[in-house]
């Protein structure tokens, strides 16, 4: 039988008291809450401070939970209600452009795809569901990179890797393919990942108009393109999905 990790538990066990009771608490009170000696509480505090999930009063010196929790707190809840509210839109999507949809968060430096729809065709395919994709070469990574300022500083911090020859790495380069994105309202990558692939993706936001996603179609090239650029209608498709689901939201009319 496994055994758990002591200072993990004792690090939730903190987590858990400052949850609880008082706003803040002293380093004794914190530690004879729970059994610890001061010097042992002290550690567990201070790697918590430094991680984000505790802060400490500058006057007081008493500890209280950190932003950092409510900001997993708050991804956690959208990204369950963006799935729910997405899927009758990326339904709607596949079947109106014959190609597969994607729904993709920030996670890790990265887009974690949270919600995959299949092509509308017989063809064998893969789920991708928890699939990690690039920021800088794909669709939805550019669209991310283009409205949220962390992925964006994430994207520019990262080694841009070259996919393919059309993959854009030079930071100029992709801050002026940022600031287009944000222009038109969408983004595109073709063979920019991977060769005879393109896709399009559109921002999605919350109540708050703050960007928590983003919806796209991916196929291969022949489809998507006509006379070597994107179809037109396929873009607005992209975007008229990407608003039902921010409207229903609460984020209102973009």
């Amino acid at each position: 039988m496994a055994r758990n990790i002591q200072s993990l538990e004792r690090a939730a066990a903190m987590l858990r008291l400052l949850a609880g009771g008082e706003r803040r608490l002293g380093l004794s009170d914190i530690a004879s809450s729970l059994g610890l000696a001061k010097g042992t509480a002290h550690g567990i505090l201070r790697t918590l401070q430094q991680e984000g999930f505790v802060e400490q009063d500058g006057a007081s010196g008493r500890y209280q939970l950190g932003a950092e929790l409510l900001r997993l707190g708050t991804t956690y809840l959208d990204v369950h209600e963006l799935r729910a509210r997405a899927l009758v839109w990326t339904d709607d999507l596949a079947r109106s452009s014959g190609e597969s949809v994607h729904l993709g968060v920030l996670h890790q430096q990265g887009v974690l795809i949270v919600h995959h729809v299949f092509r509308p065709d017989d063809s064998r395919q893969v789920l991708e569901i928890g699939a990690m994709q690039p920021l800088h070469s794909t669709a939805l990574g550019k669209v991310l990179s283009a409205y949220d300022p962390v992925a964006r500083s994430e994207a520019l911090e990262a080694d841009r890797k070259a996919f393919t020859d059309r993959t854009v790495c030079e930071p100029d380069a992709f801050e002026h393919l940022l600031d287009l994105t944000r222009a038109r309202g969408y983004a595109a990558d073709v063979e920019e990942t991977w060769e005879g692939v393109a896709s399009i993706a559109a921002p999605v936001h919350d109540r708050r108009r703050m960007p928590v996603g983003a919806v796209g179609i991916t196929g291969a090239v022949e489809r998507l393109c006509r006379d070597g650029e994107l179809r037109p209608e396929l873009i607005a498709a992209v975007r008229d999905c990407a608003r039902a689901v921010s409207r229903d939201l609460g984020a209102g009319r973009f």
